[in-house]
């Protein structure tokens, strides 16, 4: 009987009647994402249900959907998890294992914007900004992060709202553009308003504007005289060549954002959660800023 023939039946399942399957297409597992699944359980209990296979009479079951979950919920400390369990045929277990991965539209993620909503009225609820972030096992700095799109002005939503902007990341680009020169994000705004109807204020263009901008203020700021340090005399060289950009192949970064889950392209998004990622996995995740 093919798998979509088989009924599914739903249980309550003991985590040590459950076994992986060692054929498993997914042969590695992040250990710090699989600490910030386990919190979620801890506080939740799992929400999507894994599914699984007898494996003998005796009672036990192989996993053929939701290792992850699986290893997460034993590392939250649960005893039970919620299964289906349904027959599958060995040739039909790496499609399924597969096809779940890939999603096809069984799982989307929330917008951005929908996300920073949701996590701002989750957080609203504690008494602090870091109390809301340790109920999410991240660091405040995420949090902020995670809710920028939540708490954007009213000039730059409109923007957002009317289509005028290419993409959330660009409108809370935009928004901290505005705290560094509120001139220069009021001309780029009255720029795209002026714009032929279609045309949007691109991420790349506020990237430039932010980046110009602290290229100005470094040229701005004194430099420091020499005798109110204690460098050498060839310190300054040796700071030049440590200011100087340094290339990251493309390629890498690209493929550390699909481990994360992120978009390469929102650059401070994405180097705050590899900030988070290594203090997750230092077990720092937590400690104060």
């Amino acid at each position: 009987m093919a798998f979509k023939d088989t009924p599914p039946l739903f249980q309550m399942l003991d985590v040590t009647r459950i076994a992986p399957d060692p054929l498993h297409a997914r042969q590695n597992i992040d250990e710090a994402s699989l600490k910030g699944l386990a919190n979620s359980i801890a506080k939740l209990g799992l929400i999507h249900p894994v599914l699984v296979q007898p494996a003998d009479a005796g009672g036990k079951y192989t996993l053929i959907v939701g290792e992850r979950r699986w290893r997460a919920a034993v590392l939250a400390g649960e005893k039970s998890l919620p299964a289906l369990v349904r027959a599958c045929e060995s040739f039909e277990v790496l499609e399924v294992q597969v096809f779940e991965n890939l999603g096809l539209g069984v799982r989307v993620a929330l917008e951005p914007r929908d996300m920073a909503n949701a996590l701002q009225t989750i957080a609203e609820r504690f008494a602090s900004r870091e109390a809301a972030a340790e109920h999410f096992g991240r660091a405040p700095t995420w949090l902020e992060q995670a809710t920028a799109a939540a708490n954007l002005s009213p000039k730059v939503e409109a923007l957002l709202d009317a289509g005028r902007i290419s993409s959330t990341g660009a409108a809370v680009q935009l928004e901290k553009l505005s705290r560094k020169n509120e001139a220069r994000a009021e001309a780029l705004m009255d720029e795209v308003k002026q714009s032929p109807e279609g045309e949007k204020l691109a991420k790349k263009t506020v990237d430039q504007a932010i980046a110009e901008e602290g290229g100005r203020r470094k040229k701005e700021a004194p430099a420091p005289a020499l005798e109110d340090t204690d460098l050498p005399p060839t310190a300054p060289a040796r700071l030049e060549i440590a200011d100087a950009p340094r290339r990251i192949h493309p390629g890498k970064v690209q493929q550390v954002a699909d481990i994360l889950g992120l978009s390469a392209d929102n650059e401070e998004e994405f180097l705050a959660r590899l900030i988070d990622e290594f203090l997750a996995m230092k077990g720092e995740g937590n400690a104060p800023l």
